[in-house]
């Protein structure tokens, strides 16, 4: 986990590894968290976005399963992939449950996945005991997605793309504050001396 002070406010931010992503997957409490924390931390979006995706959304294309965010941040439209395992178990609870497709899968306000990912890091403090967990919001997901995206050297402009920024320097400054902890330990791998 990685960790930076905001500029203008208390807190910190913060940038999962892929292995705490995963920790954090396995501590929700179920399908509709884990879905709510996958779609910040894998598919890279906003609160406000996780809220309104439904199964309608997920979409295959010739290159894979992408998700259509309809009404991103100031109403713009984007297209992000979607990890097939995540669109299957949002396939699955549309065809379980009684509601149209086109209803959210996550059907809370924002401020109750707001409060869930606050109560996870809770969880995760007194599990690991690694105090960096209470710091976690819902928004350093998408900060960890953009970032493990761009450790994985897929092309920053796509990354912009797939997550509906247009400014390099906010997606520089706010999302790409700190490296990867795969890319550090990439570069620690050169010095022969650590």
């Amino acid at each position: 986990m990685k960790m930076q002070d905001y500029d203008s406010k208390d807190g910190k931010k913060v940038w999962l590894s892929r292995s705490e992503v995963d920790t954090l997957l396995d501590v929700a409490d179920g399908t509709e968290q884990r879905v709510a924390f996958a779609l910040g931390a894998r598919c890279g979006l906003r609160v406000a976005e996780v809220v309104d995706v439904t199964p309608d959304d997920v979409v295959d294309t010739e290159v894979g399963k992408f998700l259509r965010v309809w009404e991103g941040k100031g109403s713009k439209y984007r297209e992000t992939p979607i990890p097939t395992d995540l669109a299957a178990t949002i396939a699955a609870v549309g065809d379980y449950r009684d509601e149209p497709s086109d209803t959210p899968v996550v059907d809370r306000t924002t401020r109750t996945v707001r409060n869930w990912v606050t109560k996870a890091g809770e969880q995760l403090v007194e599990e690991t005991e690694d105090v960096g967990w209470s710091f976690l919001g819902p928004h350093d997901l998408r900060r960890t997605w953009g970032t493990l995206l761009v450790g994985a050297e897929v092309e920053p402009g796509l990354v912009m793309e797939w997550g509906g920024w247009e400014d390099w320097e906010t997606f520089r400054e706010h999302y790409l504050g700190a490296y990867s902890l795969e890319a550090q330990a990439r570069g620690m791998e050169k010095i022969d001396w650590l």
